[in-house]
């Protein structure tokens, strides 16, 4: 009797694993990205509703009422928990739907959910929290409305065809073959509530345009759905205003204003492309490291279920806002309901009016949809699995993203840990190490010039790493001598403007179960008499813990002191040692506030005021920003300051922590043509505190001990083969420990 019970516990325990590895199969494909056919269902369904009196998406006039935008409605979490904690049945597929209504009287912005997939019979109102407004001005602006800004662009041009053909050497906006100029638009689209004009900055269209201005900016006022009605409100040219394309002209003409003649264009010395130039010391006829897989993938994928060395996950790439990460486990263990991204910001200065207008929210320009091809041996290993993503939005069928996510399991080239235990006597006692292997999740979006590489990494120790690593060209515009107080030259007539990248997330975390406390952790001095030596005094750290009983007290605010610690952590769950079971969240991030608080646009980014704040959960709360707080920042459809301020108790309860992590780029001369990633990665790590009785990793077999045998020879134990394989090397592990003087 005493042997069965210990196998009936292990059977059980075993049963149980099991169990939980497939009741998280089975709910998995709650969380996937709709598919090409559950779109094209979604859209014939909406089509066939004569009172919305649906066109094309991508016919050029503005009056009219289209789909803007699809993507999975995801599950209420009490309903999706059915399905993953006790493999009931899943809830139905819900589509989101955005629809601009601009054929109509009073023209609006309506979201629908639509059910049930993939054959959709119904559709209901989608309204957010605290039943806040769509303002129709807060819409995304379409490939309609570009067609339209580049139309009004040809006329301004041609109005100014020979100061911007003399400025730039021989450039046009039109009539140009080789010698084009484009424009870039910047974002919020006015100064307050009800505007949509926008500053447009001239470019030479080159590889890398992007750090090609002209000196030649026009404010647009495109507020009217008749584009025939539109105006030009301001010009800028070489640090001067105008009223009018036609007051600069004439003052042109008549000599007052100051011309600008750009250097002589040269193709073959293009210094925003990739063409190599230089000396390089690196022989061009090797290789350089690459990542195996000596005996194949030790991952598996099923869609969007990802199983790794204990881990399991499911994901999916939202269209408006990106990277999503749900169900979370560690031996079979939730450690988060869902980890995603919610917004990217870069808030930019400048001496030009389109550079101080430049405050970036990149979620109003679908940064989810900008998740395009990876090329094998650069942006992922050549051996990662590839998948396909597609999106909807501003299109009238599913877009096709070819290889737009990897998967992939790397070496860090770093011991996970290791010890060298030494007699000091010229030998050892043992030497131990494990190799550190770690599961990359990653896609990149490339929201017009910046490059945002998204990673997601699992560690054999229980540890999961959220990461952003940033790239792609700054945002330049004209230099002029008082933008050196805001950027630095970075070539000719070229400013790289500072600006501050803020990323947001959203952190459900479940420890040990839904119902979770956090506090913070902190050291304090303490002086007590010496008790060997009480006519001394000893003074050291001493551990001092906060509970943030409500959601206010968890908020914790840029510019005042940031905890050493944050704990999440059950209260009822305790591990062998008695210490609750917990996990913390350690910041990889030199962000800080964008705007002061209250001021205008920040109203739109209240969740930039915190490194971290902590709310209970709510599906009202689902995400933090919208694809609409770009273009109406002022008066956001949704405020984050809203889930805090009703200041509720937190203690014991499903709590979610909202994260900021971000940094200041301040462009030099090496930003030339493109930021490197090096030094600009940021991130979060959740790290168990206490979660397990040891360190999970002990589990690995990749172990290696080496111990002196008596003839002291090193003996070499291990749980994998010893050979690895031609690919990386055809001779075994050797490994001799002796140090000797010579």
């Amino acid at each position: 009797m005493r042997l069965l019970c210990p196998l009936m516990l292990i059977c059980l325990a075993g049963c149980s694993a099991s169990r939980s590895r497939d009741w998280a199969h089975h709910g998995a494909p709650m969380f996937a990205d709709l598919t090409a056919r559950e779109m094209k269902a979604v859209r014939a369904y909406l089509h066939g509703i004569p009172e919305m009196e649906l066109t094309d998406a991508r016919s050029n006039t503005l009056k009219k009422n289209s789909i803007i935008l699809m993507e999975l409605h995801v599950p209420r979490k009490h309903e999706a928990l059915r399905a993953l904690d006790r493999g009931q049945a899943k809830p139905p597929r819900q589509a989101r739907v955005i629809i601009q209504f601009g054929n109509q009287t009073t023209p609006n912005i309506t979201e629908y959910i639509v059910s049930p997939l993939p054959s959709p019979k119904s559709h209901k109102v989608k309204m957010f929290k605290g039943d806040r407004p769509i303002h129709f001005y807060s819409r995304p602006v379409t490939a309609a409305e570009y067609h339209h800004i580049s139309e009004i662009l040809g006329k301004i041009t041609k109005k100014a065809h020979k100061l911007l053909f003399e400025s730039t050497g021989g450039f046009s906006f039109t009539n140009c073959s080789d010698r084009c100029l484009t424009f870039s638009d910047v974002g919020p689209r006015g100064l307050g509530p009800g505007e949509r004009r926008t500053w447009i900055i001239l470019q030479k269209f080159v590889e890398g345009y992007f750090i090609h201005p002209v000196g030649f900016e026009v404010l647009i006022n495109h507020q009217d759905l008749d584009p025939e009605k539109w105006t030009v409100e301001k010009v800028w040219y070489n640090s001067m205003y105008f009223d009018s394309v036609e007051e600069l002209v004439e003052k042109y003409e008549s000599g007052g204003v100051e011309k600008i003649k750009l250097p002589d264009h040269d193709d073959n010395d293009l210094y925003s492309t990739y063409i190599p130039r230089g000396h390089t010391n690196t022989p061009t006829n090797i290789h350089g490291p690459k990542l195996v897989e000596p005996q194949g993938p030790r991952y598996h994928v099923d869609r969007n279920f990802v199983e790794y060395a204990g881990w399991s996950f499911t994901y999916r790439v939202r269209t408006t806002a990106g990277l999503q990460v749900f169900d979370l486990r560690f031996n079979g263990e939730r450690i988060a309901y869902e980890i995603s991204l919610q917004e990217a910001i870069a808030f930019y200065s400048g001496d030009t009016p389109a550079a101080m207008q430049t405050k970036y929210i990149d979620a109003g320009w679908a940064m989810g949809s900008s998740t395009y091809e990876l090329a094998p041996g650069i942006d992922c290993p050549e051996l990662a699995t590839f998948v396909d993503l597609y999106h909807y939005f501003d299109t009238d069928k599913p877009l096709h993203h070819k290889n737009a996510l990897c998967i992939f399991e790397m070496t860090t080239a770093m011991p996970l840990r290791r010890h060298f235990n030494s007699n000091f006597n010229g030998g050892y006692n043992f030497y131990a190490g494990l190799e550190n292997h770690v599961l990359v999740l990653r896609t990149v979006s490339t929201v017009y010039n910046y490059d945002y590489i998204w990673d997601f990494l699992l560690y054999q120790n229980g540890v999961a790493e959220v990461k952003v690593s940033a790239t792609g060209y700054i945002h330049s515009t004209f230099f002029t001598p008082n933008g050196l107080h805001y950027g630095n030259k970075v070539y000719n007539y070229v400013l790289g403007n500072l600006h501050t990248h803020l990323i947001h997330y959203k952190v459900d975390l479940d420890i040990a179960g839904r119902e979770n406390s956090v506090e913070s952790i902190d050291l304090k001095f303490v002086n007590f008499t010496n008790p060997w030596s009480p006519k001394n005094f000893v003074v050291q750290s001493k551990l001092e813990k906060t509970l943030h009983e409500t959601e206010r007290s968890a908020a914790f605010r840029f510019g005042k002191k940031f905890p050493r610690y944050v704990h999440f952590y059950n209260p009822s769950e305790k591990n062998k040692w008695g210490h609750q079971k917990g996990y913390r969240i350690q910041f990889n991030s030199h962000a800080n506030s964008v705007l002061p608080k209250d001021w205008k646009e920040e109203n739109g980014i209240t969740w930039s005021r915190y490194p971290l704040a902590v709310t209970r959960h709510k599906d009202s709360e689902a995400s933090s920003s919208s694809i609409y707080t770009q273009n109406d920042p002022w008066d956001p459809t949704v405020s984050f300051e809203d889930y805090i301020r009703n200041n509720e108790d937190i203690v014991n309860k499903d709590l979610v922590a909202w994260v900021t992590v971000g940094f200041l780029h301040v462009p030099h001369s090496e930003d030339i043509p493109n930021t490197a990633t090096p030094g600009n990665s940021v991130g979060f790590i959740l790290r168990p505190f206490n979660f397990y009785d040891e360190d999970p990793s002990l589990a690995s077999r990749s172990t290696i001990i080496v111990r002196p045998g008596p003839d002291g020879k090193p003996k070499v134990q291990r749980w994998t083969p010893e050979v690895i394989g031609h690919c990386v090397t055809d001779k075994p592990f050797q490994y001799n420990g002796t140090y000797a003087g010579v």
